[in-house]
């Protein structure tokens, strides 16, 4: 195991720096970030050429990725063009995006599994057509469609919630922009452990453990259950990072001040530090998330064994 671990960690160093090379190069060519900072009027050449020199924009791209990279190394992620340091930033917005995040795990995790193990025992029957019904409307509906009605509907029209989310954006709060959220991805888990529940029923291993005279719930949630998550488990763990990363809808129609509020307000300012800051430390979570599920896969199966 320790040495899978090492070999993992030394394969993530090329994936990272090709990773944040490709988002770095892609944000120098989306526009100039000068132009950005006088407004409406153009820089003359003089001042333009103060603020290139300023934050180093007058050297060649592959220059500054790699005085980017030596400041990261050290915990600097560089300063926005109002004079903020990006971690700054990164501190008041990522907690608020982590708690989305968990919020929307935690909905994946507790309704998406019980209705795909509840259609997949019940396969055929009409719970299991009217669920998967409901999951194909849910993943029809864009994520902007669905958050603008239940802000609509639950904050203005009925006043359950407040149609907007607070500075302090606690979990209270956050349940319906989690479920907005969590709504595409809640759909994908539900039809892809009914499916694995549907499989796995018919195999050797269940049938001997019905046989032996197990008891139902245990049949379900020891043998079952255990080594169907494995496919679930993948595709919950891919989706921390696509879900903190694509987090900018979700957070704009509720006035989050997360994640996606900064990566909005980056590209739409083409301010490149607070877009690269971001989307490395983003890069990171795919990875550390992918690595933590590959080592779920030898608790959830034990005859997966890492050398």
């Amino acid at each position: 195991m320790g040495r899978y671990v090492v070999r993992r960690l030394l394969q993530m160093i090329p994936v990272f720096i090709g990773s944040t090379l490709l988002i770095f190069l892609m944000v120098n060519v989306m526009g100039d970030p000068i132009a950005g900072l006088c407004g409406d009027k153009q820089c003359d050449a003089a001042t333009s050429a103060q603020l290139k020199k300023e934050f180093g924009l007058d050297k060649p791209v592959w220059q500054q990725y790699l005085t980017y990279m030596g400041h990261v190394f050290t915990g600097d992620f560089g300063t926005a063009f109002n004079g903020q340091k990006v971690t700054e930033l990164m501190a008041t917005a990522f907690p608020v995006t982590i708690r989305l995040t968990i919020v929307a795990i935690l909905i994946e995790i507790v309704i998406g599994i019980t209705l795909g193990v509840i259609t997949g025992l019940k396969r055929g029957r009409p719970v299991d057509t009217s669920v998967l019904l409901l999951t194909l409307v849910v993943i029809s509906i864009p994520t902007f469609v669905t958050g603008l009605l239940l802000q609509l509907l639950l904050g203005v029209e009925w006043g359950w919630i407040k149609p907007s989310v607070s500075t302090e954006a606690g979990f209270g709060e956050l349940l319906v922009p989690g479920l907005v959220l969590a709504s595409v991805s809640l759909a994908y888990v539900t039809r892809l452990t009914r499916t694995s529940i549907a499989e796995n029923r018919r195999s050797d291993y269940v049938r001997t453990a019905v046989a032996k005279g197990l008891p139902r719930q245990r049949v379900i949630v020891r043998h079952l259950l255990r080594n169907s998550l494995i496919p679930v488990v993948t595709f919950i763990g891919t989706d921390i990072g696509a879900l903190m990363g694509g987090a900018i809808v979700t957070e704009r129609i509720f006035n989050i001040h997360g994640v996606g509020y900064q990566l909005y307000q980056g590209i739409l300012r083409q301010n490149t530090q607070t877009v690269v800051g971001f989307v490395t430390v983003l890069v990171l979570v795919f990875l550390v998330a992918n690595l933590l599920v590959d080592l779920l896969y030898a608790v959830l199966d034990p005859r997966i064994r890492y050398a």
